[in-house]
């Protein structure tokens, strides 16, 4: 398995998103990436502001759906997408710092993400690194 890495996989009406990475918040950052990558082409993207969100939740999986919550709420009420980020981790949750782009600015390529579900939300640690799947409302 690559260093890191992330994929759409065909889902009826969905967008379903694999990710994985050698570290939690590398999967996690890659599932991000790959969910922005989905809808926007983000080649030559630059960030030019930044938002710190801190993250809280006890199992992985609701870490992965609080982070893409994030994106969608951010992509809703401000019409921003993080082109970059970084993830820490913190006691009981997850910094983020995510660097972000108009969404406007950038070649749509596809239906913007409306919602995570939990239907098939997976986040593991396994001998090859991470693995996180995920499937969003578009």
């Amino acid at each position: 398995m690559p260093r890191g890495g992330h994929r759409s996989v065909p889902h009826t009406a969905d967008l379903r998103v694999e990710a994985w990475g050698t570290t939690r918040e590398e999967c996690l950052a890659q599932a991000v990436r790959g969910v922005c990558e989905s809808f926007l082409d983000l080649t030559g993207a630059v960030g030019d502001r930044r938002r710190d969100v801190v993250l809280r939740a006890e199992r992985d999986e609701d870490l992965l759906v609080a982070l893409l919550e994030e994106v969608v709420y951010r992509l809703d009420t401000a019409g921003e997408v993080p082109v970059g980020l970084e993830l820490a981790p913190v006691a009981g949750g997850l910094r983020a710092d995510l660097r972000m782009a108009d969404a406007d600015s950038l070649p749509v390529t596809g239906a913007a993400p409306k919602a995570v579900t939990l239907h098939e939300l997976h986040v593991g640690h396994g001998a090859q690194g991470w693995t996180c799947s995920v499937t969003l409302d578009v």
